[in-house]
């Protein structure tokens, strides 16, 4: 098995199969920062709820519970990444902007850790994109 080179979009990629194929639980190895959008996924209402599992060999794992308002619809409608290993993109607090009439949102690495695009205006914080989803 390869090494993965990008974490957060195999995350991300996790979550795109898993309501794709309609399952309501998702597992992925643990990191903090995976922890860190996981509880912006959920304090947005994009996700039921998560937890951390002990495994037997010395990975932990994050489950995330799925959310289907609908029967046929997932919560999250749109989950992209937008900052990359290979491309790093950045906003200036003075270039945030509300995502999709504020139906999404933008989950930011800044100085004061990882929030969303509404924290950071308010906080007046630019950082790096690491995400957008709707």
């Amino acid at each position: 098995m390869s090494a993965v080179t990008d974490p957060i979009s195999d995350m991300l990629t996790r979550i795109r199969n898993a309501i794709q194929a309609g399952h309501l639980k998702v597992d992925i190895p643990f990191s903090k920062l995976k922890v860190a959008i996981t509880k912006i996924l959920k304090d947005e209402g994009f996700i039921k709820n998560y937890k951390l599992i002990d495994s037997p060999n010395k990975q932990k794992i994050l489950r995330i519970y799925l959310k289907y308002p609908t029967v046929n619809e997932s919560a999250i409608l749109n989950l992209t990444r937008i900052s990359k290993p290979g491309r790093r993109v950045y906003v200036k607090a003075e270039d945030l902007k509300p995502v999709l009439n504020n139906i999404g949102v933008w989950i930011l690495s800044t100085s004061k850790g990882v929030i969303t695009s509404k924290a950071a205006k308010k906080l007046n914080v630019g950082g790096e994109i690491i995400c957008e989803i709707s």
